[in-house]
């Protein structure tokens, strides 16, 4: 009798593992070569601009991704989409303001930081080992809130945050450099409480006084023009941004996606137009996907879109008290 049941507990095991087995086999061409084309749109955008692009390109063509990635949904005159702001809070004691945004595929926050010169960069303390939560980082700086910043490179395919890409400046010190003497697209803040876009090297970020700093891209609004182009090329996902208006007021973007049932994404053009709508007289895409967060009085401000919560970066950009 034992011997029997332990016969079935194998078979409903083996028929367990086997389904589970066939359907990761099969979600792939559900996503790819399915009816549901936002599930396709969603898709598309989070692989093809992630660090595994190969994987939509043998599903797709190279045509077909490009339609996908610079598709867009209902638009504006000015090629995004039109959405609707709403105060959440206001606290004119620490200067900071909190929005919702929500436009047709997209809902996310904004926060408006009237001192700029209290927008720091936090970096995690073991470089090389592993990165920290953005939550963690408003900890240890003893910040009140807080948006993921740079990139990272993953040499040991650990996907920990543990490597900032390109130049880092933390507080006037190069703290990571992985591109030598080459000029890479920074964004940063100078002595002044400046924010500072553009390609530079790592002696240049001294010679300008930069006292804070992140290599990522694309520019988004710089010296009050819009350089987006089209619908920006890459696709529609979760979306990072950080912009300044004329009056030094500091503009953090944290923009939701590839949650169907709550917020889609947003394309570049998308998060361009809701700088452009605040007046950000210079403005740029941070890291996004997995990693885009807004951090307030210790907590998440934002629906995550990792399962597993808060992604583990290398860097961020904290507002200190």
């Amino acid at each position: 009798m034992i011997k029997k049941s332990r016969i079935r507990i194998k078979k409903i095991l083996l028929f367990i593992s086997f389904n589970i087995v066939f359907a990761a086999i099969l979600i792939p061409f559900v996503l790819f070569w399915g009816p549901f084309q936002s599930l396709k749109t969603v898709a598309v955008g989070a692989v093809a601009t992630s660090r595994h692009p190969q994987i939509v390109q043998a599903f797709l063509s190279p045509d077909e991704i490009n339609r996908i990635m610079n598709g867009s949904l209902s638009q504006d005159s000015s090629g995004g989409q039109a959405f609707e702001r709403k105060q959440v809070m206001t606290d004119k004691n620490s200067g900071i303001t909190i929005e919702d945004i929500q436009g047709r595929s997209f809902k996310g926050k904004v926060m408006l930081i009237k001192d700029p010169k209290r927008v720091k960069l936090a970096v995690t303390k073991e470089i090389g080992v592993t990165g920290e939560r953005v939550s963690d980082f408003v900890k240890d700086m003893g910040a009140v809130a807080g948006i993921n910043a740079g990139g990272f490179y993953d040499p040991n395919g650990k996907g920990n945050g543990a490597f900032p890409d390109g130049l880092t400046m933390q507080d006037g010190k190069l703290v990571h450099n992985n591109v030598g003497d080459k000029a890479v697209n920074i964004v940063g803040f100078d002595d002044k409480g400046k924010l500072v876009l553009g390609k530079m090297t790592a002696k240049q970020l001294v010679e300008k006084n930069i006292r804070e700093a992140v290599t990522f891209e694309p520019n988004l609004i710089v010296d009050g023009k819009p350089v987006i182009s089209g619908d920006g090329g890459w696709g529609i996902a979760p979306r990072t941004g950080i912009g300044q208006m004329a009056d030094g007021t500091v503009i953090f973007v944290v923009i939701d996606g590839r949650q169907p049932t709550w917020s889609i994404g947003a394309t570049l053009r998308d998060l361009m137009n809701v700088f452009a709508d605040y007046n950000a007289v210079n403005a740029i895409n941070l890291d996004g996907g997995s990693s885009s967060e807004l951090v307030y009085d210790g907590k998440v401000m934002n629906k995550l879109w990792n399962i597993f919560g808060e992604r583990y970066i290398p860097t961020a950009f904290v507002v200190t008290p």
